[in-house]
């Protein structure tokens, strides 16, 4: 018998330790190689980890919801054998086989921890009215997964007839609990990303003076350029010129003109960048993240587009990786995109300002002594008043709004 290792990938020395998330197979199960096996959940990222070799998978050491370090083994791979041939070996740990053997209903077997579901399968199961109890689980200890859920929701499965209101399905920790009055509550825990969300949050609105200075911004120039120029631009490039590459470009040139908007504090140590990387705010379905583009200063509007387009991309389907995210000089964050009228963004530490767009709407405003209509978007910028002095806060945040209102400042930096 040949035994391949399956090990936990490299870390970033920022990161201490994961969470295993969902088997995507079970002890017993043939599996090829580069298949991948499971998704490993950091403060900043999913990383997938593959099968090294083709096999069977022998044994899970580390089961859902493990917490595991860098290199850390979570399964073995058998190279020789044949899926189905036998069960588990007899020296496989306890976890091992209750992987590989689904747990009887705890209906059947008395109430054991069969009837503890994981976080997702247990939201699974209340959204289907379903009980933990009547659903057969295989992951460790017999928690029931969310591959089982999914499996107990499409062959059908019910509460029987004239059986007891079953509680909330339960999550493995903290349990999920049902108030009689029928007003549920879940408790979930956090992924490690919103919980180091949360934790930078705390952070940044603690350790930084935080100041928001707003203004607003006539964007019937910029609107005027991309509805000139659109469709030879998608042709030249392959991909649609939107608002957010002008406003990196003004974002760059503002803080061209005050450096301070661009730097951080380290001790007593104001730490001045000769380099722009922005980061863009983009929602994805684990939450906030802020990927980073790297010397912005030298991308066109063209390489700025593809690039959000490819974060966006990324996102969306869990592919970010930490290098995407590390560092970071200034951010933007559209909250336009939602229908934001205003917010004061948080700045993301350890970066001292951060600007925050919102959605571009008509709006009345005075011209000449005229009362005209006017696409007008509200910019929020947000500062660390220990290092940002009001006058670079405001002149900054106006020097965007001028560059916006006439984009032809930005060919000759102006």
């Amino acid at each position: 018998m040949a035994i391949v290792e399956v090990k936990v990938p490299q870390l970033s020395e920022s990161i201490a330790e994961a969470t295993m998330l969902t088997w995507k197979k079970k002890a017993g199960e043939a599996v090829a190689v580069d298949e991948i096996l499971i998704e490993i959940e950091t403060d900043k990222v999913v990383l997938e980890v593959p099968a090294p070799a083709a096999g069977v998978l022998a044994e899970i050491v580390q089961g859902d919801g493990a917490t595991v370090i860098a290199e850390q083994l979570i399964a073995k791979i058998d190279t020789d054998a044949v899926a189905g041939a036998a069960a588990a070996p007899a020296t496989a740990p306890a976890a091992a086989v209750a992987a590989a053997a689904p747990v009887a209903a705890p209906a059947a077997a008395g109430g054991n921890k069969g009837d503890v579901a994981m976080p997702a399968a247990a939201k699974l199961l209340a959204e289907n009215n379903l009980s933990a109890a009547n659903v057969a689980g295989s992951g460790k200890d017999g928690r029931v997964t969310k591959g089982d859920a999914l499996s107990a929701i499409k062959a059908g499965a019910t509460i029987p007839t004239g059986a007891p209101k079953a509680a909330l399905p339960q999550v493995a920790a903290p349990a999920l609990k049902e108030d009689l009055s029928g007003r549920p509550e879940q408790r979930v825990a956090m992924t490690r990303l919103r919980a180091r969300v949360a934790e930078r949050l705390l952070q940044s609105q603690s350790t930084n003076a935080i100041l928001t200075t707003f203004n607003e911004v006539n964007m019937a120039p910029v609107m005027a350029l991309r509805k000139k120029f659109q469709d030879d631009f998608v042709k030249e490039h392959g991909v649609k010129l939107g608002f957010m590459s002008f406003f990196v470009k003004a974002a760059v040139h503002a803080l061209k003109k005050y450096p301070v908007l661009n730097a951080s504090v380290d001790g007593n140590d104001i730490v001045y960048h000769g380099y722009f990387d922005i980061g863009i705010a983009v929602g994805s379905p684990r939450g906030l993240v802020v990927p980073i583009l790297r010397n912005a200063d030298q991308m066109n509007f063209a390489e700025i587009e593809k690039k959000i387009a490819e974060f966006g991309k990324k996102a969306a389907d869990g592919k970010l990786g930490i290098e995407d995210m590390t560092g970071g000089t200034f951010s933007i964050s559209n909250g336009g995109t939602f229908g934001s009228m205003m917010s004061t963004p948080i700045i993301n530490p350890p970066q001292s300002a951060i600007l925050g767009v919102h959605a571009t709407k008509d709006r009345a405003v005075v011209e000449n002594g005229q009362v005209v209509v006017r696409p007008m978007n509200y910019f929020a910028m947000s500062y660390d008043h220990r290092i940002i002095d009001g006058r670079e806060a405001v002149l900054g945040l106006v020097a965007m709004k001028e560059a916006l209102e006439d984009p032809s400042r930005l060919l000759f930096d102006l």
